[in-house]
């Protein structure tokens, strides 16, 4: 067959198969390792992260994901030589990251992950000049946005009720009333649309994920979404240790301190370490408050792309009428993959086989995100990351998130004092 004649696909609609080809290979009873990458000691490190039956698990998962960039790239047309290079390149440094994180020191000030694969991948790209053919053979948008099909796997719609009518009444109230402030904030600075509405999912609903979902539905600058998830990493850092002694020096109830800090926190890993300084009550409310707030964010995601589809459709050139085939062609389709695996593992799939497979499917995803994020940082220059020179985007940030931490703390009074 000439290559004229071979059938591509749109990178939407492959992340879609690759996506939902990953948890149909788990549920139908294909094991995806899940290897461990926690360490305390050097000689934990070597005997439980760098065990032999780890490095197995590592390159069982290695497997998976290549196999699946390179049917990615026979789908999408594209040649497949660069990518036997580029790609154990990007996962080598990925796993470097990933063992890097998974250090108790570094967990304990909540430095996740993917802001070492970022970071390495900065520094490589900025010490050695990087060849052209490498950094066209980087498909970051493409693993966001299958990590973004299997999260869908984890927002399950039952467990709205197990939130509890009080978490989701404080997560609806503060999502929606922050995201409008922060996004009226970044209008009123002339901050860009694209990173308006990073930022502001970010801040309102879920810190990291938010931002890369917010980003993949709208086809956002990849350097702007590491501005971004750079901002709510450090800025959770200060909010996680002072937080609850704010609380105390207040004399707020473990009830009242876990729906503040479940509800402002944007980071889940930092609100579980903010919430246990507390007490036991607080840690339970505060999981609950950012669960419900977790679980909002296909909501969040399904509006956003409807929403930046409309209004791209309605100002595109030639003033084009936004039909519905116009939007229906525009729209970010990894999305309907999200939401059909939301809705697969919520209704259709027995609690007992989403326990299963759901770490296997979580860790896989991290993975991800993980390689997206090293291949941001491989394809960026410093001065690329941090171009916002004027800083508007940081203040529009620090000033939401401060209104994020008022109106929480009184929607938390008012309802769990």
């Amino acid at each position: 067959m000439s290559s004229s004649s071979r059938i591509t696909f749109s990178e939407d609609w492959v992340v879609v198969i690759l996506g939902l080809g990953i948890i149909f290979l788990a549920l139908y009873g294909v094991v995806i390792p899940n290897p461990t990458f926690s360490w305390e000691s050097v000689d934990m490190l070597f005997s439980r992260v760098l065990s032999e039956y780890n490095f197995l698990a590592i390159g069982a998962q290695f497997l998976l994901v290549f196999s699946a960039a390179l049917v990615g790239a026979l789908l999408l047309g594209k040649p497949l030589k660069p990518l036997l290079i580029v790609f154990p390149s990007v996962f080598v440094i990925t796993i470097f990251a990933l063992i890097l994180a998974g250090n108790s020191t570094i967990r304990d000030y909540n430095l996740e992950a993917v802001i070492f694969s970022l970071g390495i991948g900065l520094l490589i790209s900025n010490v050695f000049k990087l060849p052209v053919w490498f950094k066209e053979a980087l498909a970051t948008e493409m693993y966001v946005k299958v990590g973004l099909v299997l999260l869908g796997t984890t927002v399950i719609f039952g467990d709205i009720l197990k939130a509890g009518a009080l978490g989701l009444v404080q997560a609806l109230v503060v999502v929606v009333s922050v995201w409008y402030f922060a996004f009226w904030l970044c209008k009123k600075l002339k901050i860009d649309q694209e990173m308006s509405m990073m930022l502001s999912s970010a801040v309102s609903i879920c810190g990291v994920s938010a931002a890369i979902a917010t980003s993949g539905a709208i086809k956002g600058d990849p350097k702007k979404l590491s501005y971004v998830v750079s901002l709510v990493l450090i800025t959770a850092i200060p909010m996680m240790i002072f937080m609850p002694y704010m609380a105390e020096w207040m004399g707020l109830s473990q009830e009242v301190t876990g729906a503040w800090l479940g509800g402002s926190i944007d980071t889940t890993g930092a609100v579980v370490a903010s919430g246990s300084l507390v007490g036991e009550e607080a840690l339970k409310i505060s999981t609950i408050v950012k669960f419900s707030q977790n679980v909002l964010l296909g909501i969040a995601a399904f509006a956003i792309s409807i929403y930046w589809t409309y209004s791209h459709s309605k100002s595109a050139e030639h003033a084009e009428k936004p039909t519905l085939k116009i939007i229906w062609e525009r729209f970010p389709k990894f999305v309907i993959g999200f939401v059909f695996a939301s809705v697969l593992f919520s209704f259709f799939i027995s609690a007992e086989q989403v326990a299963n497979v759901k770490d296997e499917l979580k860790s896989i995803q991290g993975l991800w995100f993980a390689l997206a994020f090293t291949s941001i940082g491989l394809e960026t220059n410093f001065k690329d990351l941090f171009v916002h020179s004027n800083k508007k985007p940081l203040y529009a940030f620090l000033i939401a998130q401060g209104f994020n931490i008022v109106v929480t703390l009184i929607i938390a009074l008012l309802l769990f004092n």
